[in-house]
């Protein structure tokens, strides 16, 4: 899908973006650096208590010409640091003083090295909403509710384990859609035939279907179709963090990952548009069930024009939890904006072989019962 390069106008062009080692925000009362306080929309100081308030307005969020992003112009990239994990392939921005950590995915001890990644900006971000204590608490009240989860992993991600804060990257899409149609409207009838049974003829309604041909046209505005870009969580788990309230994003500015840290996309731009595109193609070809009506519909060909293909490269906020227990690696992600949780869980065989050897004596009983009687 190779497009002819359009230079972006001045108003297009995503604001400059410092690289990760500039992410520094010292304190105006002590020096200390500042973070981003979730909740409060604001720095603060840890050293100190000093908060300097954020606001959420400004510039306004543009979305970018598909060509554009699709030819990699320059003026729409740029260059950070990152770390690549050699177990579960994340590439997470880490502060260039930081020389050894832990993968925030999958809790692997990585030495950080000094590899870079080009990539298109981040034109919006959805701030934090909630405080680490916040989601340690909605993953524990998550465990707590699993069946045949084991009690250790229980009790081991209680211990004050620390969360990972990860803004991950998604891709955001719009587009003008136009689509022909041409198929079938099916309507039941029923009609009154007589068959045999018990040895005698009994009238029965049957039902039939009528196909009478169809053909239309269908147009829909899609709006912000989101798209994961990353492949270091499991994808159900993260489509299942949805949905997420676009209207709080904010332009990008990287006061917003000060104390956190930002994954790069692994997705690149034309495999999300692919994806964008066939979650269209679903919610069109609904479109056109609609459009035809009847009981029942046969759809013969649908031929969609696209028109107008933006996208935005934004960060959602995760709040990531991996353990390693009995030898394995867990992970348990959270939506910090709204606290639903997903993840990983192991089973009890002992949990679950009570659990057999409790149904069986419970039957047991049952039948005991019943043969008494």
């Amino acid at each position: 899908m190779k497009l002819p390069t359009v230079p972006l106008t001045e108003a297009e062009r995503p604001p400059e973006i410092p690289k990760t080692e500039e992410h520094r925000f010292p304190c105006d009362a002590c020096g200390g650096d500042m973070r981003f306080d979730p909740g409060r929309d604001a720095m603060l100081c840890d050293h100190c208590g000093n908060v300097t308030p954020l606001s959420r307005g400004g510039d306004t969020i543009r979305e970018i010409a598909i060509d554009r992003g699709l030819n990699a112009d320059a003026a729409v990239q740029e260059e950070t640091r990152v770390l690549n994990c050699p177990n579960c392939g994340a590439q997470v921005e880490f502060d260039p003083a930081i020389h050894a950590a832990e993968c925030p995915f999958c809790a692997t001890p990585v030495v950080t090295g000094t590899g870079t990644n080009r990539h298109i900006k981040p034109a919006a971000v959805l701030p934090f909403d909630l405080q680490e204590a916040q989601a340690h608490k909605a993953m524990d009240d998550w465990l707590g509710n699993l069946w045949f989860a084991p009690n250790g992993l229980q009790k081991y991600a209680r211990k004050g384990q620390k969360m990972s804060g990860i803004y991950v990257p998604f891709w955001t899409f719009d587009a003008q859609t136009d689509s022909r149609y041409s198929g079938h409207r099916g309507d039941v009838y029923y009609v009154t035939q007589t068959v045999m049974r018990d040895g005698k003829p009994t009238r029965v309604q049957v039902p039939k279907v009528r196909w009478t041909p169809r053909s239309g046209r269908v147009r829909r505005f899609f709006d912000d179709v989101v798209i994961l870009a990353s492949t270091s969580l499991p994808k159900a788990h993260t489509d299942a963090l949805e949905p997420w309230d676009l209207s709080g994003l904010a332009p990008y500015t990287p006061q917003y990952l000060a104390g956190f840290r930002a994954e790069a996309y692994r997705v690149d731009l034309e495999a999300g548009l692919v994806e964008a595109r066939a979650r269209m193609d679903a919610v069109i070809a609904r479109d056109v069930r609609m459009d035809i009506g009847g009981d029942q519909q046969r759809i013969s060909r649908i031929d969609t024009a696209m028109s107008d293909v933006t996208f935005k490269h934004v960060l959602l906020p995760v709040w990531v939890a991996a353990y390693k227990y009995g030898g394995e690696s867990y992970r348990f992600v959270v939506n910090g904006q709204t606290g639903r949780v997903q993840g990983e869980r192991p089973y009890s065989k002992i949990k679950i072989a009570l659990a057999v050897i409790a149904a069986l004596i419970v039957a047991g009983i049952a039948l005991a019962l019943y043969g008494a009687q």
